[in-house]
């Protein structure tokens, strides 16, 4: 679907207040998700979302919610909200209250979260004081329906957002518990990426004749997202790593464990990469403190489990890198989709060893992409060309007894190092480290593309004697401290201002 250029939320039915909210927090334009269902869902009916990720569909439900309640008129009554968006993780959860509580404040609407891995009162405490919507996880949502601290029969409108994710964590029971809750006659917003998994059950049970809107399907490709698939032995992986997370811009690195999350985070630091970890085993701050790390700066590289793959946003993520290569294709999908968002570029990377080929090429043919697979090591010219620009570090930590044992990570000393423009194999100074070589040269292209805000990646190519061997695949159909300080580790915030940044 291509939105018309002059086309505008005010077009669309969206209330003036609602409108001037929206353009005070820079948006103007609506995407085609927002432009599809919008005409729909603010007319109080039943509306089916499908499209992939980072296709703007957050505005697309929290518009209506907010038109609903505000043209409704009830009294807010505590225990009682009178919307629920329901979201599959804490980190959605959170950016959906990011998004919504200036524009219902703007409307003079309370807001609240609730989810797990915090404590209950705080937001028992909320409940009694009244929210007029509640952006929930079904888990810790059921807990305080089944204690009696929040009553479902004022809904006037409910979203269930990522409704596929949901179905893959195992949520469905409660889901359907938590719905049933709720008043029959009240409006049902359903956004989901694909509708298997049993989505199309909570479809017949709570929907009341949907519209369907399918804008982009979760196998659409991404026009301005570049794949790429590097093929390494098993010793090259951590310098290609290094080489790729070192240069300017945020990255995203993916593994599939909680644990190699944390040891590759802990590697990545001992490079002199600024990284922090995502995962379901840090404590709620600790995540909120990591993620925060990583949107401000601080730290250019979070490693994330699956967790990390729906919901999270964070502008100017150029660079996707899969450490480890999902299991299933959605995962793969959903994983890349954390850059090339809205309109954005972005460049998404997987690491293959030997042992993954045939996996891979699966991976990517069920996934509907063409990626370029190129055979390389460390030093390779390729990796300049994929993440350009001047490659930076920081001094690692020094380990202390009691801060290794307990976060892998510590205060630096020295600034941070820059290394200008060497040879595709040129060392580090002061000898190579284990991470082995990396290259460093600048080549031209901006595989993140424009960027709004965050760190540029640079430009400029250095020649190379040695051309990489490519082929493609088949397309089938926020502290700071003093400059020098740096304190990067498992679960605590990243504290340093970079020099040169």
């Amino acid at each position: 679907m291509v939105v018309p250029d002059n086309l505008t939320f005010a077009d669309l039915g969206v209330p003036a207040l609602l409108v001037s909210a929206l353009s005070a927090t820079g948006v103007s334009k609506p995407f085609p998700i927002q432009a599809a269902t919008l005409p729909d869902s603010l007319a109080g009916k039943d509306v089916l979302g499908r499209g992939r990720t980072g296709s703007g569909k957050t505005y697309a439900f929290v518009l209506p919610v907010l038109a609903r309640l505000a043209a409704s008129g009830a009294t807010r009554r505590p225990k009682h909200p009178r919307a629920l968006i329901l979201a599959p993780t804490r980190e959605l959860a959170t950016q959906i209250q990011a998004s919504i509580t200036p524009l219902a404040d703007a409307l003079g609407l309370r807001t609240m979260t609730i989810f797990g891995g915090v404590g209950h009162g705080p937001q028992i405490t909320g409940l009694r004081k009244g929210a007029d919507i509640v952006v929930a996880c079904p888990g810790r949502l059921e807990d305080h329906l089944q204690a009696g601290q929040v009553k479902l029969d004022a809904i006037e409108i409910t979203v269930l957002d990522e409704a596929d994710h949901m179905a893959d964590l195992g949520f469905l029971p409660a889901v359907r518990r938590i719905l049933e809750a709720t008043p029959s006659d009240a409006q049902r917003l359903l956004f989901s990426a694909t509708l298997d998994a049993g989505v199309d059950v909570l479809v017949r049970r709570f929907m009341t004749d949907p519209v369907t809107h399918s804008v982009d399907s979760a196998q659409s490709p991404v026009a301005k997202m570049t794949h790429h698939v590097l093929h390494v032995q098993a010793d090259a992986r951590l310098p290609v790593l290094v080489d790729l997370t070192a240069a300017p811009g945020r990255s995203l690195v993916f593994t599939r464990t909680k644990y190699g999350a944390k040891s590759l985070t802990k590697k990545l630091i001992a490079q002199g990469v600024p990284a922090v970890e995502l995962h379901g085993n840090l404590s709620q701050g600790a995540r909120t403190r990591n993620l925060e790390a990583f949107g401000n700066g601080t730290a250019k590289t979070l490693v994330a489990t699956d967790i990390a793959a729906r919901g999270i946003h964070v502008d100017d993520v150029a660079l996707v890198i899969h450490a480890d290569p999902p299991i299933e294709h959605k995962a793969y999908l959903h994983r890349s989709g954390r850059t090339a968002r809205a309109g954005a570029e972005g460049t998404v990377v997987t690491l293959m060893t030997d042992d993954q080929v045939r996996d891979v090429r699966d991976l990517t043919r069920k996934a509907g992409i063409a990626a370029t697979v190129t055979k390389l090591t460390s030093g390779d010219p390729l990796l300049a060309e994929l993440a350009p620009g001047e490659r930076s570090f920081v001094e690692p930590p020094v380990a202390t007894p009691d801060r290794a044992a307990s976060t892998g990570g510590g205060s630096g000393r020295g600034g941070s190092r820059r290394r200008g423009s060497q040879s595709a194999t040129g060392q580090r100074p002061g000898g190579q480290r284990s991470g082995g070589q990396r290259s460093g040269s600048q080549r031209s292209g901006d595989a993140g593309g424009a960027k709004s805000s965050g760190p540029a990646r640079g430009r400029g190519r250095s020649k190379s004697a040695s051309t990489p061997k490519t082929y493609s695949t088949s397309t089938p159909g926020s502290s700071t401290r003093p400059a020098g300080a740096a304190a990067f580790s498992a679960g605590s915030r990243a504290g340093a201002t970079r020099r040169g940044r």
